[in-house]
Order: structure tokens, then sequence, then C-alpha cells
């Protein structure tokens, strides 16, 4: 089976293994009642045109994940890149990717809104599922270490 997203069934989510905010988006998709395909971001063999799919109308600067040890070194300044440069960057280095992706129902989109989701499952919103605004923001400090996780993950 191909690694990359078939919309047939269960919302394709490409996470990093272990991120605590991946897990809890998965957890309020789950409760939401959607079925969750988790892949692994990192190891998914992307090609630059797959990639750009999930970033549709967005500035470069928000395909990034603001929490990649590059970005926050200042190594990175995604506003300051090109398209190509901004998908070959991500391609040498995954965890430049804004997380989650996810494809569902024939969309694609990085980052995380349970709205988008729910509108393109035809689903009502849940009332009681609250999405904190932190949601995409890493909750551990990388000023010393990174949580960088190993290939084989």
């Amino acid at each position: 089976m191909n690694e990359l997203a078939d919309f047939s069934s269960a919302l394709v989510f490409y996470e990093k293994p272990r991120c605590i905010n991946n897990t809890k988006q998965k957890v309020i998709l789950e409760d939401a009642g959607f079925s969750v395909d988790a892949r692994n971001l990192l190891t998914t063999p992307w090609s630059a045109a797959e990639l750009s799919s999930f970033f549709c109308d967005l500035p470069v600067g928000q395909w990034f994940n603001r929490s990649a040890p590059a970005v926050k070194s200042g190594d990175i300044v995604p506003e300051q890149l090109a398209e190509d440069e901004a998908l070959n960057a991500m391609l040498a280095d995954p965890l430049l990717i804004r997380r989650p992706l996810i494809a569902f129902a024939g969309q694609k989109w990085a980052g995380f809104f349970l709205e988008a989701v729910q509108l393109c499952s035809g689903r009502e919103a849940t009332a009681k599922i609250v999405v904190p605004d932190t949601i995409e923001i890493c909750p551990r400090s990388h000023s010393t270490s990174s949580c960088t996780p190993s290939v084989s993950e």
C-alpha cells in the first residue's frame, strides 16, 4: 500500500511520533468520532509536489513548524524563503514541516483545525470539545536539547 494518503477511509494524520501535541490532537479527533490513521511524518517518502499539496494557499512562513530547532535558532527564517527553497529545506529536514499534515475526504492541510475536519466530514461541530489555542505550540523547552527522534521511530 502506498504510504501517502488514501482518502477512502480514516483521516490520515502525519505526525512526529511521541510529540505531545500530536498525541493530544489525535485524542481530540477520536473524541470527535473520527478514525485516525497516524503515520510518521519524518519517515514518509515525500516528494516536493506531494508535500506542497498540503499547504494550499498558505504563505510559505505558515508551512513551518515554529518549534523546529533550525527555525528557533534563526538558521532558517521561513518568511525569507521562496516556495522551492522551503520545500527543499523540509525534504532535507522533516522537523521543519508544520504538524500535523492531515488528509481527509479529498482535502489536505497543514496544521490542526478541528473545524475543517468536521466541515469535510459533514458533521456538526462538537460543542463539548475544546481545542486549546496552544495546540500547535510545543510545550517543551528546546533551549538545551530537542526531542529529535531517532531514525527508527
